[in-house]
């Protein structure tokens, strides 16, 4: 597909959103090293502030992952006293994870400190012409991820 001279083709936009993207995400992560946690752990945490409690199968769909490897995650996250598993009160073969109290601070924590760095360098490198348009970006790019 192309378009007029000049213009990027969709393909080349796609190529280089994606490395700007990993590059800002390794960044980001790096922003809050403290936690301890993996990326898997991170996202699992999120997942359960997000949609609430889930059990261990519903967490591994919506983290497409096997079963197995959630069990792993989960276990992790429960020794460091992040989530803490109850009986599915829908069926007793099954057990729920959810946040603790603890879980719910670091996940806090983290983003803070993302969100921290990035504002921080959103001042210190962008002009307020040039926030604008990343702020018409981020609009453009929300829309994107709901297609």
């Amino acid at each position: 597909m192309s378009g007029p001279p000049g213009e990027p083709t969709p393909e080349q936009v796609a190529a280089d959103l994606t490395s700007v993207v990993g590059r800002l995400v390794r960044r980001l992560r790096g922003a809050s090293p403290g936690s301890g946690l993996s990326p898997s752990q991170r996202s699992v945490l999120a997942q359960l502030d997000r949609e609430g409690p889930a059990t261990t199968a519903a967490l591994a769909r919506a983290e497409l992952v096997r079963p197995q490897s959630m069990r792993m995650t989960v276990a992790a996250l429960e020794s460091m006293e992040l989530v803490a598993r109850a009986p599915d009160p829908n069926d007793g073969r099954q057990s729920v994870v959810s946040l603790t109290e603890r879980g719910r601070r670091t996940l806090a924590d983290a983003r803070a400190a993302k969100q921290g760095w990035l504002a921080q360098a959103l001042a210190d490198e962008l002009d307020p012409a040039e926030r604008r348009r990343v702020a018409e970006a981020v609009a453009l790019l929300e829309r994107l991820a709901r297609t």
